[in-house]
């Protein structure tokens, strides 16, 4: 829980510096090419990540390959996160950063949740049903949750649309309940 209100609070406060300079969609695709050549140089990232190496190491390295590839206002969030130790919960600040700006723009983030793993085109297709439902743009994730039966289960902004089978046996069970007088 203490990682969430880091990444907020990180992600946030560079939402902001990114809103201040205009600079939302740059500091994303940075962030997004940075994030790209740590995952591709595993070494790098462990580099960036290990505790025993020195913060000004870290900064040489990172400058060192970075330099003159992203611009300079996520090159200094970036030795921001060093200096603070944080540069292991780069990848999750990011996610959060690009949700905010997101959140800014009109889009929902929510969850549906089913009993195997949807396709693309299904989730996208789920997207714009409950976007037109709830008049916003959706994103969702998908989850798994067993205990569904069949059917879906959508978790967006307090609100849940429930379309499992498990829910209409419960109805089901209830009127059956009534209907006995029980």
């Amino acid at each position: 829980m203490a990682e969430l209100s880091v990444d907020m609070v990180y992600g946030s406060a560079l939402l902001e510096a990114a809103r201040e300079t205009g600079r939302e969609e740059e500091i994303l695709a940075d962030a997004k090419g940075v994030l790209a050549v740590l995952d591709e140089n595993g070494d790098l990232k462990k580099f960036m990540e290990y505790p025993g190496i020195s913060a000004a190491e870290k900064k040489a390295v990172l400058e060192k390959v970075f330099a003159g590839k992203i611009g300079e206002e996520y090159m200094n969030f970036l030795l921001v996160l060093i200096d603070k130790r944080r540069a292991g919960r780069l990848s999750q600040i990011m996610k959060l950063y690009e949700q905010l700006k997101e959140k800014e723009d009109g889009v929902s983030y929510g969850t549906v949740y089913s009993v195997v793993a949807l396709s693309e085109d299904r989730i996208k297709d789920l997207e714009e049903q409950t976007g037109r439902l709830l008049k916003t743009r959706v994103k969702l994730d998908n989850q798994l949750q067993p205990d569904l039966m069949a059917g879906f289960k959508i978790l967006i902004d307090g609100k849940v649309i429930d379309a499992s089978y498990k829910k209409k046996f419960e109805e089901i069970a209830a009127r059956l309940n009534i209907k006995r007088g029980l």
